[in-house]
């Protein structure tokens, strides 16, 4: 008997030894690692989903992420949020989209909207080929992607008196949003870019210090707009529309989208009666905080700060 059960255990281990590779490889398996100009790329595939993840500085945090078997369904919860967006302007015509990642936003918009024309900037090409290989995005002559830094971007886009019905930002260095890209002067030259009836949307953070001051230079830029949260996101999303839409017409456009917006996961009645109700609220930041602008934005500090209560 232990000689058998000697040979019993010399298999068992065995098997192990040949079975933990596998088995963390079907787990995790790491599909792309690459250290580009401004951050060190990861791709990996786990639990079903194919992930997007830059790291800079702190952890790695999930940039985007797809699900193969469900590639139009979004998987983060501040994705579907910005298409909130829709119900200020459910016909986009002309979209901007600041920070690329794996492209969730800027595909979901070309395939709901044919005919409209995107433009994309991404500072850093490698990210854009990552879109392209293993997240579905598509660059062609009506979905256009730029490699270069936004606020260069976006100066040329005013010179030239371009005009964007919806404009999303979404850039992500790794920690946050870069600081040159969160102060009053740049979000003034977004806020010109707007058509009559566009809207901003912006992906910010709502767990450190920076919400309070990133609140007050949306509020100085754009005057009221709608601080859009849910629980299921530690995200907050801003929608600014440079134009009024009634509690009826949010109504009327959220029926309209639900059957179109399904097969991405988006509720976007739920958002609607969300909208309403955020209508007339207070603002929760310190309507006091100092305005981000060029000469001030220590994002960087503020960010590792927790956020205080509000008032």
């Amino acid at each position: 008997m232990p000689k058998l059960l000697s040979i019993f255990l010399s298999l068992f281990w065995v098997c192990v030894w040949w079975a933990t590779p596998f088995s963390l490889g079907y787990a995790e398996r790491v599909l792309l690692e690459q250290r580009s100009l401004y951050s060190n790329i990861l791709v990996k595939q786990r639990d079903g989903l194919i992930c997007l993840q830059f790291h800079v500085k702190s952890d790695l945090r999930n940039q985007s992420c797809i699900n193969p078997k469900q590639p139009k369904k979004m998987v983060f919860a501040y994705t579907r949020m910005s298409m909130a967006a829709l119900l200020f302007q459910p016909q986009p015509q002309a979209v901007l989209v600041v920070g690329l990642g794996g492209g969730t936003l800027p595909t979901a918009l070309a395939e709901l909207y044919p005919d409209a024309e995107i433009d994309a900037l991404e500072i850093d090409p490698a990210v854009i080929d990552v879109a392209e290989n293993y997240f579905g995005f598509k660059a062609d002559e009506r979905v256009r992607a730029h490699s270069l830094d936004a606020r260069i971007w976006v100066r040329r886009a005013t010179l030239k008196e371009q005009r964007f019905d919806l404009i999303i930002l979404d850039a992500f260095n790794g920690d946050y949003i870069p600081e040159h890209l969160m102060t009053a002067e740049f979000l003034g030259e977004v806020k010109s870019l707007l058509s009559a009836e566009g809207v901003v949307v912006a992906n910010t953070f709502s767990i450190s210090r920076l919400y309070d001051h990133e609140s007050a230079t949306y509020a100085y830029v754009f005057g009221g707009f709608f601080n859009f949260q849910r629980r299921e996101s530690s995200n907050r999303v801003i929608l600014a529309p440079n134009h009024e839409v009634s509690d009826a017409e949010l109504r009327a456009r959220a029926a309209a989208l639900h059957q179109t917006l399904k097969p991405y996961g988006v509720p976007i009645k739920n958002y609607a009666r969300d909208l309403i109700k955020l209508r007339d609220a207070d603002p929760d930041w310190d309507t006091s905080a100092r305005i981000l602008n060029d000469q001030f934005a220590p994002a960087n500090l503020l960010n590792q700060q927790p956020r205080r209560p509000s008032r």
